[in-house]
């Protein structure tokens, strides 16, 4: 384990109305494996077994307050060349990749990750500079206050761009960052407003201009002067509301708090939760003033997380995991093309909706999966010729599987999945009709086994 662990007692829960239940089952390394997938982009080897030994309590404290957000390894590089991210295509997501394989606060570029994936902007509209500088505005807010994060989105040059937010003044009101702002960041699409609100919201939201220089936009900011400074009236309050009001109005509506936990809930869970969970988890945010680490801590902790289906990885989610399970750092460009293969190339949403999680894995993605996990094992498979290839070839078929899983930082298995790779490991072997067939067999079994595993239903899920 290569991240040092906090001790900071978890926040108090809010007295008074539904408490919020607390998985009080064994809490192995299978599970801690789990945790460290949906907390974030996996273990490193050893890392799992070692997070188990510290109890759910302490382990979930461990990845909500880490002691360090260093990033720990070689630097990510390029053919032996620094990445150049702004400047070459697809590196502003090795980039970002990198940090994902290397950070010892795994938990907050997940939730950066869960972030951009929530207020959606591309780099097919935006040009890559804007667009890692509001990457780095949501890290900055990732764990805080969501109020604090939705007021910094919202002048941010990215998505004043991406959602024509510049071109919204007085005399051409531009509906779109409105719609959205209640669609898709804080709402949810048609719970409690109307089309008046809409328009409305979007004489508010009026103002913000830039310029345009050789270089690109440039000086995004406030201009009173174009912003509409009539009476609006918002979810039937009356007032001249300005941007910050327009957000306000937004953030106090009812329905806002259920909708948030609900669309953090859905990035760490597969099913819904329980109505009165639910509740709890808005009172929760509510209490806590709009803060989003409570209620991802809550989260983390609900037995639904620990006993209930395992879930489908986001794409990046196990490119990252494979990295850091055998210990590789970013060192290729490979991985840009890939991951849009896989159908999630990072800084490249689809559209302003974000990443649709019900079809990660589809015949479209699935050649992408198989084409990472090659790639990943680049180097760690072997040369089958025995002369250059010193390997065992009395291994059982059970030690042969434990000897791969031993090379992918030892994943946990399945027993369905297990029983195939060991029945597969003897078949493989009996195929070997000639003594002389014997090394090579070994070794292609072995290599064989890396890529069966890498690409098995257990590896893909958590």
């Amino acid at each position: 384990m290569t991240s040092a662990r906090s001790a900071t007692p978890a926040a108090p829960r809010p007295a008074g109305g539904p408490k919020l239940p607390v998985y009080t089952g064994p809490f192995t390394a299978a599970h801690a494996e789990r945790l460290l997938f949906r907390a974030g982009f996996g273990p490193r080897p050893g890392e799992a077994a070692q997070l188990a030994k510290l109890g759910l309590d302490a382990a979930v404290r461990s990845l909500v307050r880490p002691v360090s957000s260093a990033l720990v390894g070689p630097a990510p590089s390029v053919d032996g060349h620094p990445l150049a991210p702004g400047d070459a295509w697809g590196h502003e997501g090795l980039w970002w990749l990198d940090r994902m394989v290397r950070s010892a606060d795994p938990l907050t570029e997940r939730l950066t990750l869960v972030f951009h994936d929530w207020f959606a902007t591309s780099d097919q509209s935006v040009e890559p500079r804007l667009m890692l500088a509001q990457n780095k505005t949501i890290r900055a807010h990732a764990t805080g206050r969501f109020p604090a994060l939705l007021l910094a989105v919202t002048k941010n040059p990215a998505m004043l761009l991406w959602l024509n937010g510049t071109e919204n003044d007085r005399d051409r009101p531009n509906e779109n960052y409105a719609r959205e702002l209640l669609e898709l960041f804080a709402l949810g699409a048609g719970r409690g407003y109307r089309e008046q609100d809409v328009r409305e919201l979007a004489r508010a939201l009026s103002g913000f201009r830039n310029d345009w220089t050789d270089a690109g936009p440039t000086r995004f900011r406030f201009d009173p002067a174009r912003h509409d400074g009539g009476v609006k009236t918002i979810f039937g309050h009356r007032g001249r509301y300005g941007w910050k009001d327009a957000l306000r109005l937004v953030l106090a509506h009812p329905q806002h708090p259920a909708y948030f936990v609900r669309r953090l809930w859905d990035h760490f869970v597969p099913v819904a939760p329980p109505p009165r969970d639910a509740a709890a988890l808005a009172k929760l945010y509510r209490a806590s003033g709009g803060q989003i680490r409570p209620v991802v801590e809550a989260i983390l902790r609900h037995p639904l997380l620990h006993e209930g289906p395992r879930m489908v990885k986001p794409p990046i989610v196990y490119l990252a995991g494979l990295l850091r399970a055998i210990e590789r750092g970013v060192d290729t460009d490979t991985w840009s093309w890939q991951t849009e293969l896989m159908g999630q190339r990072l800084f490249t949403p689809p559209n302003v909706a974000g990443w649709d999680a019900s079809r990660w894995i589809d015949t479209a993605t699935w050649r992408g999966r198989w084409l990472v996990a090659n790639t990943a094992l680049e180097g760690r498979t072997l040369d089958p010729d025995p002369a250059r290839t010193a390997f065992p070839v009395s291994l059982s078929a059970a030690q042969a599987v434990d000897r791969a899983l031993a090379v992918l930082g030892g994943p946990t298995l399945s027993a369905a999945t297990r029983e195939h790779l060991e029945r597969f490991s003897t078949d493989a072997i009996l195929k070997a009709d000639r003594s002389w067939k014997l090394a090579p067999f070994s070794i292609l079994r072995h290599n064989a086994l890396l890529m069966l595993i890498a690409t098995s239903p257990d590896l893909h899920t958590c």
